[in-house]
C-alpha cells in the first residue's frame, strides 16, 4: 500500500535513507551520508513523501518538492520487486511533469529512469560529493486518442506503429 509519510514513520524513513545511500553510492565516502543524516531527518517531516507499506513494514519511499524527485529508496532486501516503480507509477498520477538528479556512476537507477520514460536533459557535477550527474525529465504526453502517455512511451508506441 502507498500512503502519505505520518509523523511517527519518519525514524524508518530517515533509516532507509541512509541505508539505501550508503549502499547504492558506495562510490561516495559513507561519512557523507551520516553527516547528513541529521538534517535530511528534520526536512522529512516537512517534505512531500509517500511510503510503501506492506504488513505494518514501511519498505521504500519517494520524495518530492513540488515536481522533483527527491529520491526513491528502497530497502536493499525489497529491491527488484517492482516497488520502486509502483512508487514511481503512483506519482506520475499526481504529476504532469517530474525532474530528478541521478548519479552517472549509478547505472541501475539511470537505466530504470529511462525505461520508466526519464529522459536525459543535462550532465552536472555535484557541488558536494564532485560526482557527474544526469538530470532527467519525464512529462505526461496527450496521445492521439486524447488520453495521456509520457513522453518514452509516446515514442515507443510510434516505434510498434512505423
Amino acid at each position: 500500500m502507498i500512503r502519505a509519510i505520518q509523523k511517527e514513520d519518519i525514524d524508518t524513513v530517515a533509516d532507509i535513507w541512509l541505508a539505501t545511500n550508503i549502499t547504492t553510492h558506495n562510490f561516495i565516502i559513507p561519512q557523507y551520508w551520516l553527516n547528513n543524516f541529521e538534517p535530511v531527518k528534520k526536512m522529512l517531516s516537512q517534505a512531500e513523501i509517500y511510503v510503501f507499506e506492506e504488513e505494518n513494514n514501511i519498505q521504500a519511499f519517494i520524495g518530492l518538492t513540488n515536481d522533483y524527485i527527491s529520491g526513491i529508496f528502497v530497502f536493499s532486501e525489497f529491491q527488484s520487486r517492482g516497488i520502486g516503480k509502483q512508487l514511481l507509477d503512483f506519482v506520475k498520477t499526481i504529476r504532469k511533469k517530474l525532474s530528478l538528479d541521478v548519479y552517472q556512476k549509478n547505472t541501475r537507477a539511470v537505466k530504470f529512469y529511462q525505461r520508466e520514460g526519464f529522459e536525459i536533459q543535462s550532465k552536472n557535477t555535484d557541488v558536494n560529493t564532485n560526482e557527474e550527474e544526469y538530470t532527467m525529465v519525464w512529462e505526461l504526453q496527450p496521445d492521439l486518442s486524447g488520453t495521456s502517455q509520457s513522453a518514452g512511451q509516446e515514442r515507443q508506441n510510434a516505434q510498434h506503429i512505423v
